[in-house]
């Protein structure tokens, strides 16, 4: 994605409050992850002009990097709806992917196609660490699916992440990226110049932040 294009889809997600900044009283991620920053992708389809920004950039970056696909997967739930939007919009039969198969019917993970033999491109609202993700993949490899590729709306940029894509030989796109979207919302006052410092200094190394900050609490 081209730097207008990122930012574009980061003045989107400042638009919709779909980011916000807690530098003095941050969440912890379900990895146990301490942060100043979290984000809800799940605003979007609240706010279609918005939302249609989204969209368009999943198409452009699909054309860009030259990504081949015959289906479009979502990972539930938060993937769901944008996934569903982009095949939908690239007239591309989609599928969704669960995190657990059921304990009744079919039991199966994926859900609404047979994807065997097909090229897959995975959609993600937000990667953090990737595990979601890259299990998704790894529920779409067993039923026979080619997947190369996974589009997000935005990504943390973990190190840690960037390794697991790798390993398991998947791209990861990001259509925006936090360095963008805190430069946006600096702009438009969504937060302060120290508030913007501590979620840099978050950014650029995570896992010792909270001590750094005064956070971490001893068990």
């Amino acid at each position: 994605m081209s730097s207008s294009a990122k930012r574009e889809i980061a003045e989107a997600l400042i638009a919709i409050e779909g980011v916000g900044f807690k530098p003095t009283a941050p969440i912890t991620f379900k990895s146990g992850i301490k942060s100043p920053v979290y984000c809800d992708n799940r605003r979007f389809p609240f706010h279609p002009a918005e939302w249609t920004k989204v969209i368009r950039g999943f198409e452009q970056m699909i054309a860009d990097d030259a990504i081949a696909l015959d289906v479009v997967g979502g990972v539930e739930a938060a993937g769901i709806p944008h996934s569903a939007a982009l095949g939908f919009a690239m007239q591309k039969p989609s599928v969704f992917i669960r995190k657990e198969a059921k304990g009744h019917g079919t039991k199966k993970r994926v859900e609404g196609g047979d994807v065997k033999g097909l090229r897959v491109v995975l959609v993600e609202d937000l990667v953090t660490t990737g595990i979601s993700s890259l299990a998704a993949v790894e529920a779409l490899r067993e039923e026979g699916a080619v997947v190369e590729d996974c589009l997000a709306i935005i990504s943390y940029g973990f190190v840690e992440a960037a390794e697991a894509f790798k390993k398991a030989g998947v791209r990861l796109h990001a259509a925006t990226d936090f360095e963008t979207v805190l430069t946006v919302a600096l702009e438009r006052g969504a937060i302060d110049v120290d508030g913007a410092k501590t979620v840099q200094d978050w950014l650029q190394e995570p896992h010792g932040w909270a001590q750094r900050q005064g956070f971490e609490v001893s068990a």
